[in-house]
């Protein structure tokens, strides 16, 4: 089974792991990071690969992180990298529930990289104007490369 780490600001990796949860039940080989301003970054990192040698199977890691560009992105980057050629492991920056959620029913059946595929495909799918009488008409937003409509 794919090991998942999520690294976040604040306390949002462990609502993230909660919400999962209360999707689809209770998950083993899971860890969180919580990343605070004050914290030190070389001992988050350090936390970072504690988590994936926790939840590495040998089936791969993923580490999911709430914002590409932030210190947890980076971070857990970091972590990948170093770590390249010794174990299989792949960052996502952006999480949000649906990936979260299509990931935790996917990693025990399938390998690391269509996981990854599947679950990125799953959180890009669910982001959707919910207001559409407020929102431009989907073929519009896509073609100013303001958002995404579903399914693309």
């Amino acid at each position: 089974m794919i090991g998942l780490v999520l690294v976040s600001h604040g306390r949002l990796a462990e609502e993230f792991r909660r919400a999962m949860e209360h999707v689809v039940g209770p998950q083993t080989q899971v860890a969180t990071v919580c990343i605070g301003p004050e914290d030190d970054m070389e001992d988050c990192k350090r936390g970072i690969l504690g988590c994936v040698d926790g939840v590495d199977q040998g089936d791969g890691v993923v580490i999911l992180t709430d914002m590409f560009g932030g210190t947890p992105s980076n971070l857990a980057t970091a972590v990948a990298q170093s770590e390249s050629g010794t174990r299989a492991i792949e960052v996502i920056a952006g999480v949000n529930l649906p990936l979260l959620v299509k990931l935790a029913r996917v990693r025990g059946a399938e390998p690391l990289g269509p996981a990854v595929e599947h679950a990125i495909r799953a959180g890009r799918h669910y982001i959707a104007c919910a207001t559409p009488a407020r929102c431009a008409p989907p073929g519009e937003m896509a073609q100013q490369g303001q958002g995404m409509t579903p399914g693309t």
